[in-house]
């Protein structure tokens, strides 16, 4: 096959190449890595590194997994993959350019990949981050961990929840060491407001209320020819084929927010998109990071018409076995506030953005920790109370974990189940009435039916 024919890749071929990961690899890739040597990084040396592949190269990727990564000496990055080839190349020049920088003198060590399965099949990475869009996410992780290589994976977790769970299974079966992008739980702010609240400063904890920003719908858009340097019906992977306009898939000249994120069919909208972040740190706080709500309930607005179909303002309230109840709604400010009998705590993530096209407006000034009663965060945590764990880099704090095989601060397991939580809500704002969860056996019912957690390929709804 010819290095740059897509076209000879039929849908079935992949979605099989997918799903088994046992189909030889069907796209040539580009870019041979220069001999570089040992004098580039000391005793930093090639040999004695994490050697990292970089699987989706768009927007997070470049802003914030790959900076992530090469700022800490201990890991190399050393290939890109992409379905977009324009992508994949600027991504190399990237890398590229800042080890030419970093170490003064020209760098040329970077491999190009346009398909994830040939950049997992090179021995010499030893671990892989992922920031493909949400629908890729778990079977992507699958592979990497069934291919012996330790990830750091974007968050959300997964599209549905039996993806969750197949990808938490994979990771647990293969011993791979696998980080969830949740860095806030890398913020100290995150991490204190979760010990005051476990340690009682606000005596019992009642009520969580997650704000989160909301997205606009958009209009309907014309199709349009695919771009050369789009492998599009792989891109697309395991979900149902739709025709190719731009702002479905991501932006051909820059790196501003994707389309994606507005289409039901890659991923929910806010409810994990920034859901699986807050959520994730509430439950930290609520001690039921291995479990889930018992009974969900909500609605939300969608959009009548237009390209961009995920939710818009919404409200769901959720209940949990030991009592507490959680809000979530894009009418609240965004952050967490956790409610109890002696007072509050909110917690944010203040100035702090990720991307600069992030949904909501980097506000100078802004607190990220706020209680009423000021003292509560001038609390001391005594050396016998509940101390959490403690990461200051949520990309080094991967890396240390590659290393010493010991867990990371956002474990699969973890990931798994507030992402599980975000669709539990989800199912709740499509059905408008009241479901109710079983965390333990991850089974979800109405008041008399069970309700399908994981769709078919060919089946369009989102849970």
């Amino acid at each position: 096959m010819a290095t740059n024919d897509f076209s000879e890749l039929s849908r079935r071929g992949f979605l099989k190449k997918a799903i088994t990961g046992t189909v030889a690899t069907s796209l040539a890739s580009i870019g041979f890595p220069t001999i570089v040597p040992a004098s580039v990084f000391g005793k930093n040396a090639p040999s004695n590194q994490i050697n990292v592949g970089a699987i989706g190269t768009g927007r997070i990727s470049r802003d914030h997994d790959l900076p992530g990564i090469w700022k800490h000496n201990q890991a190399r990055i050393m290939a890109v993959c992409d379905l977009d080839q324009k992508r994949a190349n600027e991504a190399k020049q990237l890398v590229n350019a800042y080890y030419s920088k970093k170490n003064n003198q020209p760098y040329d060590g970077i491999k190009v990949y346009f398909d994830h399965q040939e950049l997992l099949a090179n021995k010499d990475i030893d671990a892989v981050v992922i920031s493909t869009p949400d629908h890729q996410h778990s079977y992507i992780g699958i592979h990497a961990v069934e291919a012996g290589k330790d990830v750091y994976l974007q968050k959300p977790a997964s599209l549905t929840i039996a993806e969750g769970r197949a990808l938490s299974n994979a990771v647990h079966r293969t011993g791979r060491i696998l980080q969830i992008g949740s860095q806030q739980r890398s913020s100290a702010q995150f991490r204190y407001a979760a010990e005051l609240v476990r340690n009682g400063r606000i005596g019992q904890l009642k009520t969580v209320q997650v704000g989160l920003p909301g997205d606009p719908a958009g209009e309907e858009e014309p199709e349009m020819p695919i771009p050369k340097n789009l492998n599009y019906d792989a891109w697309l992977g395991s979900t149902p084929y739709v025709y190719y306009t731009e702002k479905r898939v991501h932006p051909q000249n820059d790196y501003s927010r994707p389309g994606w994120l507005r289409c039901e069919q890659f991923g929910a909208g806010m409810i994990t998109g920034w859901g699986s972040h807050h959520v994730d740190c509430a439950h930290w706080a609520m001690d039921t990071e291995y479990t889930g709500p018992i009974e969900v309930w909500g609605q939300a607005e969608y959009p009548a018409k237009g390209l961009w179909d995920v939710h818009g303002k919404f409200r769901t309230e959720a209940l949990y076995a030991n009592g507490v109840k959680m809000i979530v709604s894009n009418d609240l400010p965004n952050g967490i506030r956790f409610e109890g009998t002696e007072g509050w705590i909110f917690v944010t993530r203040g100035d702090y953005s990720v991307t600069a096209s992030d949904p909501v407006a980097k506000k100078t000034g802004t607190k990220a920790l706020e209680a009423s009663n000021p003292k509560i965060l001038i609390s001391k945590i005594g050396p016998e109370e509940i101390h959490l764990y403690e990461s200051q880099d949520h990309h080094g704090n991967w890396l240390e974990s590659v290393k010493s095989r010991q867990p990371p601060i956002a474990p699969v397991e973890v990931g798994h189940r507030s992402c599980s939580t975000c669709l539990i809500h989800q199912i709740a704002m499509k059905l408008k009435r009241k479901v109710y969860w079983d965390p333990a056996k991850e089974n979800l019912k109405t008041t008399t039916k069970p309700i399908a957690c994981c769709r078919d390929r060919n089946d369009t709804r989102t849970w």
